[in-house]
């Protein structure tokens, strides 16, 4: 693959204007995983790009990841979408998510133009990115990396955001590289409680590699291989985003390192971010020093 490409890695999806709350109270964070990715990816020195829509009254994200050279290619629309978060316990994976408004769909000409050795699809409900933006990112020599959320989420009539088995899902797997899933999109998508053997089966539809994450921690199946490490943040602060993070460091590291070592970085990359609300804003140094003194 070329590696004199404009962008390193192109992460795309909605900014959401994410409402958290939690047994520790309630408070306001602005997300999306092109936001969460973005913020991950530009700390380890790669050229990225950020393809988003949101309202312009929130485009205080967009400058916000300029200052820290991010190239953001922004629509402006109508509304933002909207998004609580309901943690009704200390478990960080049982949470009800609902949506109040959206920011659309994404279109073909919003990425027809950019060039970047990755390319992570990080939609938040299905529709958001759909097979035609899919094919035109096929068209490019390019890894493409899909999270399973953007394709099992679907909003039902009460708002509410619910998992679908996707009956569909060997259209767009078919043409996906990589596909980053958690334990619960993983069951919904191959009835497998096993999360080896959920990866392996989703595997079997086209992707090369799949990283399901977990609340202990990430596990990558890649070329008939499993690769674990486990989450270590010193304490639980920040668990909206851990997925975004976790793929958008994981395809990072990717492109310049085996999958076992991708998935270590991934792991302390995503478990320093955990320990604050919102994007990670440490130094790489950081996450360097947890792999060396933890991993």
């Amino acid at each position: 693959m070329e590696t004199n490409m404009k962008y390193d890695i192109a992460i795309m999806g909605n900014y959401t204007k994410d409402t958290i709350v939690s047994p520790a109270g309630i408070r306001m964070v602005d997300g999306g995983g092109f936001n969460y990715g973005a913020h991950a990816a530009v700390l380890m020195g790669l050229k990225v790009a950020a393809i988003t829509r949101l309202a312009e009254e929130d485009k205080r994200v967009v400058e916000t990841l300029r200052k820290l050279g991010v190239d953001v290619y922004p629509k402006y629309t109508p509304e933002s979408t909207h998004m609580r978060l309901f943690y009704p316990t200390t478990n960080v994976d049982d949470r009800v998510l609902s949506v109040t408004s959206i920011a659309g769909p994404f279109e073909p000409d919003q990425v027809k133009d950019i060039e970047a050795r990755a390319f992570l699809i990080n939609a938040s409900t299905r529709g958001e990115v759909d097979l035609d933006v899919i094919d035109e990112l096929v068209k490019k020599n390019t890894l493409v990396v899909a999270d399973a959320q953007g394709y099992v989420r679907i909003i039902n009539p009460e708002g509410q955001l619910i998992y679908d088995s996707w009956e569909d899902k060997q259209s767009v797997l078919s043409k996906i590289d990589i596909l980053k899933t958690d334990i619960v999109e993983a069951e919904a998508m191959t009835g497998e409680k096993n999360m080896k053997t959920a990866a392996r089966l989703l595997s079997e539809f086209g992707p090369k590699e799949i990283v399901l994450t977990h609340k202990s921690g990430v596990l990558v199946y890649a070329e008939g291989q499993y690769y674990e490490a486990p989450f270590l943040p010193k304490e639980l602060i920040g668990r909206s985003g851990r997925g975004d993070t976790c793929i958008a460091s994981y395809v990072s590291k990717r492109l310049s390192a085996s999958a076992e070592k991708a998935t270590v970085w991934a792991a302390a990359l995503t478990s320093i971010k955990m320990e604050a609300e919102g994007p990670i804003r440490r130094p790489v140094e950081d996450v360097e020093e947890l792999i060396l003194t933890k991993y």
